[in-house]
């Protein structure tokens, strides 16, 4: 993709947060090129909260974004589905503190970028390109990414029974994070269920916004949308906390058993040194990958 994009028209969702059970508005809008995806709560008389590694707030069981003490939680799937569609620039609104769940995974939002239509502006797109490997390492746990140019992801999970081991690699575009990934909902253990609500956590979720696992199996009716729906969904949150880098990504992720702090302890890294990326446009990496092959 050569140049900026925005939606088209504005388009709009409601439904509840999944951590804090409260009802949510959100509406999806145009904006100039080079302004990335900024969250305004309409609630607080517009206050603005970028969507960017500067503001990671919580990594615990989602992502949180904040800004002069504003929070914004659970932005993965949202951010994940703008960075995989293709879009670069958006304000959403939202009427308070925690993106919608809707029914669990990308697909709705993915549905909304295709009601919203997407605009090419005349900027260059920008790319980070990472030049070397970086590697993040935690407690049997890895996040590391190569050098690549493509976004290319592989994603191994190891959860308990019975989902058990699992794992995938893909080259990240719209069409194919739109069919293969995109439906993955988050998911859950039955047993857990009591200790995360003490802690305050999972207040609106239900069997209608995520998967739930006994030792036999989802109590969902209808079962699993895929035999690896568990980890297609980290590997889309894989993808909206790595969004948090501000540009579109070139380069390998190799993500091992990894959640979301580590997820953000990667763009951490990779944003604390300049000298392990580069921006380059496409028309710049076209060029190079036509001289590679020339010689």
């Amino acid at each position: 993709m050569r140049f900026e994009t925005t939606v088209q028209r504005p388009v709009e969702a409601e439904g509840v947060g999944l951590h804090s059970g409260v009802p949510v508005r959100i509406r999806i809008l145009p904006a100039p090129v080079s302004t990335g995806i900024v969250f305004v709560r309409t609630d607080l008389e517009g206050f603005q909260i970028p969507a960017s590694w500067r503001h990671v707030a919580r990594v615990s069981y989602a992502t949180s974004l904040m800004r002069q003490g504003v929070l914004i939680s659970t932005t993965e799937h949202l951010l994940s589905v703008f960075y995989s569609m293709g879009i670069d620039n958006a304000y959403v609104e939202i009427d308070n503190l925690e993106v919608p769940i809707l029914d669990g995974s990308g697909l709705p939002f993915v549905k909304l970028i295709e009601q919203a239509g997407i605009r090419h502006y005349r900027r260059k797109r920008r790319y980070l390109r990472i030049r070397r490997p970086i590697s993040v390492e935690d407690k049997g746990k890895c996040i590391s990414i190569l050098p690549d140019e493509v976004f290319r992801l592989t994603c191994d999970t190891d959860y308990p029974a019975p989902v058990g081991r699992q794992s995938l690699e893909l080259e990240v575009t719209p069409e194919r994070f739109a069919s293969e990934l995109a439906f993955a909902r988050t998911f859950g253990w039955q047993n857990d269920l009591d200790q995360m609500r003490n802690m305050g956590l999972i207040r609106g979720a239900s069997l209608e916004n995520a998967v739930c696992f006994t030792q036999e199996g989802p109590l969902n009716e209808g079962g699993l949308r895929a035999a690896d729906e568990c980890c297609r969904h980290k590997a889309l949150d894989l993808i909206g906390d790595l969004a948090l880098l501000g540009r579109p990504l070139l380069g390998h992720v190799i993500a091992e058993r990894a959640g979301h702090a580590m997820h953000a302890a990667l763009v951490a890294r990779i944003m604390s040194d300049p000298s392990l990326y580069e921006i380059i446009t496409f028309d710049q990496l076209a060029s190079r990958v036509t001289q590679a092959l020339v010689s």
